[in-house]
């Protein structure tokens, strides 16, 4: 009763109550990323599957510049991701333009992280009930691990959240987020900026 009933009111009310109470930290970010991204603006979009495989478009903060080399390519990430981009990261204040995508009902403030949809297609019938609902902000997998764990054991919290969801369980994911935000845990997968890309199961 809860996913299907109390869930989606919840999350609309706190990402409310969230955008109300951190707007003079959002007006700050636009201030700050306007001049660390050098014009290339403040916000990233970007199309990801939602509940069932529904594509939608993910809004967070923009942490790199797009700066390219002289062949017009751009620049990798780690020379593209500024210093704001950095700490804007490893504070995960880049994740809370969401909110936005929260009250639109794309989201949930708990849920399994929205991946990119080429993944769709290279996910087991298993990893696929991770899209049985909405994808969060924050989730069991990235309280245990984030990017510092293997696709194979990300996806397993995954599904495990999809068979276990309750109140109590997004109540402890919300207060291991909060705790795992100043603590700044799992941010990057060893030497890599960002989690690697999955490439599928075999």
């Amino acid at each position: 009763m809860y996913i299907y009933l109390v869930k989606r009111p919840i999350s609309f009310l706190g990402a409310l109550m969230a955008l109300i109470i951190l707007l003079p930290l959002f007006l700050a970010m636009i201030i700050l990323l306007h001049f660390a991204n050098k014009g290339a603006g403040v916000f990233f979009t970007q199309e990801r599957p939602g509940k069932h495989g529904e594509i939608f478009k993910i809004i967070k903060f923009k942490t790199m510049t797009d700066e390219c080399d002289k062949d017009g390519n751009l620049l990798s990430d780690e020379k593209r991701l500024t210093k704001t981009g950095k700490f804007v990261r490893s504070t995960s204040i880049d994740e809370l333009p969401q909110l936005i995508n929260v009250l639109r009902g794309d989201m949930s403030l708990i849920g399994p992280r929205p991946l990119l949809p080429q993944y769709l297609s290279l996910y087991s019938k298993e990893q696929a009930r991770r899209h049985d609902v909405r994808p969060g902000i924050t989730g069991w997998a990235q309280v245990n691990g984030r990017n510092a764990i293997s696709w194979k054991e990300k996806f397993e919290l995954d599904v495990w959240y999809v068979d276990h969801c309750s109140l109590k369980l997004d109540l402890k994911i919300i207060f291991i987020t909060i705790k795992k935000v100043f603590v700044r845990e799992g941010i990057n997968s060893g030497a890599s900026v960002t989690m690697e890309p999955f490439t599928g199961n075999n």
